[in-house]
């Protein structure tokens, strides 16, 4: 029989846990990480491109875009971020904003 999830219950879970600043901090990390992978993986696919084509535009190795693609990877760096840029004939936005705030209720 398959089981249901109920994603209720971890989203309630999550939001408890998430008011530990320490636990904020590496969610945000990992989630910003996933981010990037997710946003890379998706325009190389769209672009027909494959991991192997995408290293040699950069000049590194299949392993390497792997690495980049894994969204476990959290050593992204801006040099880096221009390289997957450029290889994917994208252009790089690079922002800083205070935090959203939540509306009062």
């Amino acid at each position: 029989m398959k089981r249901k999830m109920n994603f209720g219950r971890f989203e309630d879970w999550l939001r408890e846990q998430r008011k530990d600043a320490r636990f904020r901090r590496g969610y945000e990390a990992e989630r910003r990480a996933a981010f990037l992978a997710y946003r890379i993986v998706a325009l190389r696919s769209k672009l027909g491109l494959s991991q192997r084509e995408m290293a040699r535009r950069m000049g590194t190795s299949q392993q390497a875009i792997a690495r980049l693609e894994s969204g476990e990877y959290g050593g992204f760096t801006l040099k880096t971020l221009e390289k997957v840029a450029e290889a994917l004939g994208a252009e790089l936005v690079v922002d800083i904003r205070r935090p959203a705030r939540k509306p009062a209720v």
